[in-house]
């Protein structure tokens, strides 16, 4: 991947706070270098001279006007230098700093690398890990390093192929233990070690390095005093990881969310498909709750009623009449007690059903039947097979004169004549099925043709929410608001010279154009919060605390979410896509460009399954990645 040019990098670590931190002593014959070649990159650069005797001092002074200078008068050991230097840089408002050692071994050319990955990985202790298979390194400091390594992964468990390189990005809020400290280079060993016991997670990138010749080097290692002192240090780390640094890991281990943090597939996945919503222990026992309530009903109050109160005495009209006054009481009942929803009625033309109709509806759901039953008891449906042949509610239906399609509508003529005549009206689904995303599909004419048979009104019905409470293809009911709008009958007279396809195309676009203004007034922010949960739930416990935390600061925006915006849309600093996901469902005629920075974040927000097709994640780094702000119709940034 090329790297930026220098004001996009400069521009990028200003934004994120980032400055380059250089501790020196008696470097004078390669600190020029390294902090010119470090000025190729950036703009923000701290020197610290800890006490050097040589030129060093000298070759500063001509840096004076582009770089921040720290001196201390006698040299004090590189630990105390980088703790001057961390000071100094949070004095200044920076939130990380990248270390760099003078003697010219590291590559300035790193530094985008660096940068890439702070900006990817918030909060992380980044440490460039060298490649000394192949450098002409000495044996002392070969062993120094594996023998450091040996000792960071007894103190914290964890593996690290180079924990003494110098080149590092340290997030200078979560550094951890300074006073405690030591003056010299294993100083660094201590802030790695700090910030494991901590929970920072620490990532490794590769890195270049240059060792000039054995005869150039300068090197400050006294190898007997230096490994005595460092052993004795390891030793006390030792300790202190028994006593401190394990309970702290298991302490940050849960406050951090880093326990039960796998996706439980359980409950996220079907046949290794990712599921649309996860199932939640609360939508099963909702779902079981509100299934049995309706099973009960139906099998053990209803359908023996139903044979019983039909079994004896002539079934005049009146007496139908009374069993579908309490069929409909029984569907109101339950569709009351549907749990999570909240069901509500339209009727703004007072439509009374004192006129018989055809009543053509949108499918969306199983629990369509119910909720049109409970409307009126003066209504009839014509039903498919499945529903006819139920061996739960069959036999309601069965008294209720409700009648099978697949008879044919020459055969179930005449009884539709004699209903007609009784004073029902017809209930008919012109769509034959559901949609999966409960959109209004294309109408059959057949409906339409009963109508002028029958010389019926057509009297038009919108459901809104169904299909996004029970889904078609799912038992588990969610979260939702239902409603049911009773629309303004037309006179067959009226479309009679219209043919059947035409009169077809016309309602459809008329139910579609209301189901549309219902989902406008509807589908707001608090109406997709419950799906919004959904798809994030058993993701993982850290996935699922961020996704609540995002959904609390999101409805504190509400007002934003909620002003039905359309055009492109971009929102800067997405999260794991919470805000983006509940805009993009919400206004659903805007696009929507969610630009992500940190890596993991935009992995997990990209991972979120059924994404509505609005909605566009994007990885961006580098403040030329974000899109020009002419080419959207509003910016928002988190």
């Amino acid at each position: 991947m090329n790297p930026p040019d220098r004001n996009t990098l400069i521009e990028t670590m200003r934004r994120h706070k980032i400055c380059v931190l250089v501790p020196t002593y008696n470097n004078g014959g390669t600190i020029r270098d390294v902090i010119a070649g470090i000025l190729d990159f950036c703009a923000d650069v701290i020197v610290v001279n800890d006490g050097s005797t040589d030129e060093t001092e000298c070759i500063l002074e001509s840096f004076n006007d582009s770089v921040n200078i720290i001196t201390h008068s006698e040299n004090k050991g590189k630990g105390h230098a980088l703790r001057s230097g961390f000071m100094e840089a949070a004095r200044l408002g920076y939130e990380y700093a990248i270390t760099i050692d003078s003697d010219g071994q590291h590559y300035p050319e790193d530094i985008p690398s660096f940068v890439r990955t702070i900006v990817e990985n918030p909060g992380a202790l980044i440490i460039g890990e060298r490649d000394l298979s192949n450098a002409d390194i000495n044996g002392k400091s070969s062993f120094a390093n594996k023998f450091s390594n040996f000792w960071f992964h007894l103190q914290t468990g964890r593996r690290l192929k180079d924990t003494q390189t110098g080149f590092r990005a340290y997030p200078l809020r979560k550094l951890h233990g300074m006073s405690l400290l030591t003056s010299r280079y294993e100083a660094e060993l201590e802030l790695l070690v700090f910030a494991s016991w901590h929970g920072t997670k620490i990532i490794p990138i590769p890195i270049a390095v240059y060792y000039p010749p054995q005869s150039e080097r300068v090197s400050h290692f006294r190898p007997a005093l230096d490994f005595t002192r460092i052993s004795i240090l390891n030793t006390i780390l030792c300790f202190a990881a028994i006593l401190y640094g394990i309970p702290a890991r298991i302490y940050n281990s849960f406050t951090q969310h880093r326990i039960f943090n796998k996706e439980f597939r359980l409950f996220t996945r079907k046949r290794g498909e990712k599921l649309d919503a996860a199932v939640t222990l609360c939508r099963i026992f909702r779902s079981i709750y509100g299934f049995s309530f309706f099973t009960f009903m139906a099998t053990a109050v209803f359908s023996p009623f139903a044979s019983i109160y039909f079994l004896k005495g002539k079934n005049s009209d009146r007496k139908k009449l009374r069993f579908h006054k309490m069929v409909r009481w029984g569907c109101e009942l339950t569709t009351r007690n549907y749990p999570g929803a909240r069901t509500t009625y339209e009727n703004p033309s007072n439509e009374d059903f004192n006129r018989p109709a055809l009543v053509i509806c949108n499918h969306q759901s199983h629990l369509d039947l119910p909720l049109l039953i409970a409307m009126h008891p003066k209504l009839v449906f014509l039903t498919n097979d499945w529903v006819w042949n139920s061996p739960v509610f069959g036999n309601i239906i069965h008294h209720a004169d409700f009648l099978p399609v697949s008879e044919g509508i020459e055969n179930i003529m005449p009884r539709l004549r004699k209903l007609k005549e009784n004073g029902y009206s017809i209930v008919i689904f012109p769509e034959g099925t559901r949609s999966p995303d409960s959109r209004v599909m294309r109408f059959h004419q057949g409906a339409f043709l009963l109508a002028k048979e029958l010389d019926l009104d057509i009297l038009p019905l919108v459901l809104h929410g169904a299909g996004h409470f029970l889904p078609k293809g799912s038992f588990l009911f969610r979260k939702g608001k239902l409603t049911l709008r009773i629309m303004q009958r037309t006179g067959n007279r009226e479309l009679e010279e219209l043919p059947f396809r035409k009169q077809a195309s016309y309602f459809r676009s008329l139910i579609k154009n209301e189901y549309e203004r219902l989902l406008r007034k509807n589908e707001d922010a608090e109406y997709f919060r419950s799906l919004v949960l959904y798809k994030y739930a058993y993701r993982g416990w850290s996935i699922v605390s961020r996704c609540k935390k995002e959904l609390k600061k999101a409805f504190d925006h509400a007002d934003i979410i909620n002003c039905r915006n359309f055009g492109k849309v971009r929102i800067i600093n997405g999260g794991i896509g919470v805000f983006p996901l509940l805009y993009a469902l919400v206004n659903k005629d805007a696009e929507v460009f969610s630009y992500i920075e940190d890596a993991e974040d935009f992995r997990i927000a990209s991972d979120t399954p059924a994404l509505p097709s609005n909605l566009h994640f994007i990885h961006a780094v580098w403040n030329n990645e974000f899109g020009n702000e002419k080419d959207f119709d509003k910016t928002i940034t988190l």
